[in-house]
C-alpha cells in the first residue's frame, strides 16, 4: 500500500451503506447469490445516457453504461455491477482482475465538502455521474485501503426495472 500523510481529522464519512460487485452477466449472479445463499430479492436498474449524465473516468468526460442490481442484507445493501459500453472502472475491474468485490460505499450529503478534504489529501475521483437526482464518485483510495470507496447523494431512487426472482 501507498504511504500517504494521514490528515489529522479523519474525513467524516456517513454509515457504509453498500458493497458493490462486478461481474460479467447480471443475470447469472443474481442467479447465483439467490440459489445459493437466499440472497435478494434483486431490483435491476439500467444506467445510461443521456439519464446518466456527467459522467467521467480519470477526469474526462465520456458515455459509458451499466446495468445493476440492488438487494438489502441486513444492513448493508449489496450490488452486483455488469459494465455494458464505454470505457469504465468497472470494465477495468473485470480486465486486470476479473468478477468480484469492487467497492465500498457510504452516502455523503455534504458531498462537495467530502470531495474537497479526499483532493486536499491526494487522492482523487476515477469515476463519477449523475442518475436522476444523485450523483456518484468513486475515489481512488484503492493504493492506501484496499479498495475502491464511493461516496453518492441521493433524495430518491426510480422504481426498477425488474425484479429477480420475479413476484
Amino acid at each position: 500500500m501507498v504511504k500517504i500523510k494521514l490528515p489529522p481529522q479523519p474525513i467524516k464519512m456517513g454509515d457504509l451503506t453498500q458493497v458493490g460487485m462486478v461481474v460479467k452477466d447480471l443475470q447469472e449472479s443474481m442467479e447465483r447469490y439467490w440459489k445459493l445463499l437466499g440472497i435478494g430479492p434483486w431490483s435491476i436498474y439500467t444506467f445510461a445516457p443521456p439519464d446518466l449524465r456527467e459522467a467521467t473516468v480519470r477526469g474526462k468526460r465520456v458515455d459509458y453504461s451499466m446495468r445493476l442490481a440492488l438487494c438489502m442484507a441486513g444492513p448493508v445493501q449489496l450490488e452486483l455491477i455488469q459494465p455494458l459500453d464505454g470505457p469504465s472502472i468497472y470494465v477495468e475491474h473485470l480486465a486486470t482482475k476479473g468478477e468480484g468485490l469492487h467497492h465500498i460505499q457510504s452516502r455523503v450529503e455534504n458531498i462537495e465538502e467530502t470531495l474537497a478534504a479526499f483532493e486536499k489529501n491526494g487522492i482523487s475521483v476515477l469515476m463519477s455521474g449523475k442518475q436522476g437526482d444523485g450523483e456518484f464518485y468513486y475515489l481512488d483510495t484503492e493504493p492506501v485501503l484496499g479498495i475502491i470507496y464511493e461516496i453518492f447523494r441521493r433524495k430518491t431512487r426510480s422504481a426498477p426495472e425488474a425484479v429477480y426472482p420475479p413476484a
